[in-house]
């Protein structure tokens, strides 16, 4: 008998490694060419202090990964529920069709291959790192590559019916049914993954400015910007755009814009841009790295006004100032839409409160993750919560179709302290949460 042979390195199949602080993927087949890691790079040949392109946390900080799926006969997207007796057969419903809601779904079907599970989602629930928004034209990616995968693929992967385009408008906790735009669906267990919008102000009409909270609004912001797919803009075109709001976001979108040669404006009440982190001087840092950037920060001002002028807006200040730009976006902080979690009387203190290590909202068939959720009223708009978050819940659903007790299950969620990554690829920052 011939001696096993065993496959070398090079012909074992690529693996995928997941970032614990994002959620971004290496995969071995793509690398990550854009910091030199030509594809087929394996991770074991990553030089220690290579860096996620994502959040910048180092290789020490990614696990293996591994994306849950069905078998291959079971891998398709179901065209309606399952049905017993002609009946529907109810199962774990998720609404949202971002990070968290895939989360869900994967967490889920991790865990048990039969689970009927619904996504209802108000857009196309494509799945994309939305990190990226914020950075993509500084890494001069094209529209095109930001979808990883689209919510008809993730479905087909995962065996989940997708309900998108699809609104979500009424829980009847009574009943366990949620009424959408397509009609009425039945759960055993409903997850809440919906996310938070921007807060607008009375100031800022919503027809007049842009919110990037979504990839849809994200490309068409950069359609309307006359935006070359990949690159900067031609010389001679500089649009104006106004930026209201210099948190996180607005920072990171006015350094991104700024890049590719947008004139950026960028508004807010307090002296320095990323204000909550005064202390650790996040906005002299950015400042300093945006001098020769067409960044203009406007500090101790708001908007008292705003109109179209033709195809521009012009906006008065709070200071007295008046400015014209071609675009102008919110970017004024978020706040969770309460129409759903009304519906079904559940509590809420300044988003959908959870119980800390249940995640279980008042409703105890009714779960929340992700942007929509707060505990003890202190809501955590960030990524790296949202995979264990999805983990809890899905350990104590799954429990409980076992015929488990909730507070069998051993899985809790812990609350950590939240370590915040500042995209400016001027001055990318690292900053206690």
């Amino acid at each position: 008998m011939s001696p096993a042979v065993t496959p070398s390195a090079e012909d074992a199949p690529f693996k995928q490694f997941i970032c614990n602080a994002c959620g971004w993927i290496y995969d071995e087949a793509k690398g990550d060419p854009d910091s030199g890691l030509a594809p087929g790079t394996r991770y074991a040949d990553i030089p220690d202090d290579w860096e996620c392109p994502l959040c910048r946390v180092t290789k020490a900080d990614f696990s293996p990964y591994t994306p849950p799926s069905r078998n291959p006969a079971a891998a398709r997207p179901a065209l309606a529920a399952p049905r017993a007796g002609g009946k529907a057969v109810p199962g774990v419903v998720i609404v949202g069709g971002g990070r968290a809601g895939w989360a869900m779904a994967e967490a889920l079907r991790a865990l048990d291959e039969q689970l009927p599970i619904t996504l209802v989602s108000g857009c196309a629930a494509d799945v994309y790192d939305k990190p990226l928004l914020s950075v993509a034209l500084a890494k001069r990616l094209p529209a095109s590559t930001l979808v990883r995968e689209t919510g008809a693929q993730a479905a087909a992967r995962l065996g989940v019916r997708l309900m998108a385009q699809t609104q979500a408008t009424l829980i009847n906790p009574r009943a366990l049914t949620l009424t959408t735009t397509r009609g009425t669906v039945p759960f055993s267990e409903l997850v809440l993954a919906h996310g938070a919008q921007v807060a607008l102000p009375p100031t800022l009409p919503a027809e007049l400015c842009w919110r990037i909270n979504h990839l849809d609004a994200y490309l068409r912001l950069r359609q309307s910007l006359g935006l070359p797919d990949a690159g900067v803009l031609p010389e001679g075109v500089a649009p104006r755009v106004a930026i209201v709001g210099a948190g996180l976001i607005g920072s990171e979108l006015a350094n991104d814009l700024a890049l590719v040669g947008c004139r950026i404006t960028l508004i807010d009440p307090m002296p320095e841009p990323l204000a909550r982190w005064g202390e650790q001087a996040a906005g002299s840092t950015a400042l300093a790295a945006w001098k020769d950037l067409p960044i203009r920060f406007i500090g101790g001002a708001s908007v008292d006004a705003m109109a179209s002028e033709g195809d521009q807006k012009r906006l008065r200040l709070s200071n007295g100032e008046a400015l014209l730009a071609d675009q102008v976006i919110a970017a004024t902080g978020l706040v969770t839409p309460n129409r759903l979690a009304t519906s079904a009387g559940l509590a809420w203190a300044n988003g959908i409160a959870v119980h800390g290590e249940t995640l279980t909202t008042s409703h105890p068939r009714i779960h929340a993750l992700g942007d929509c959720i707060t505990i003890d009223g202190q809501a955590s708009r960030y990524i790296e919560p949202i995979a264990r978050q999805a983990a809890t819940i899905a350990a104590k659903v799954v429990a409980r179709r076992q015929g488990a007790g909730l507070d069998e299950c051993p899985v809790s969620y812990e609350v950590r302290p939240t370590t915040v990554r500042v995209k400016t690829s001027s001055c990318p920052m690292t900053l206690a949460g």
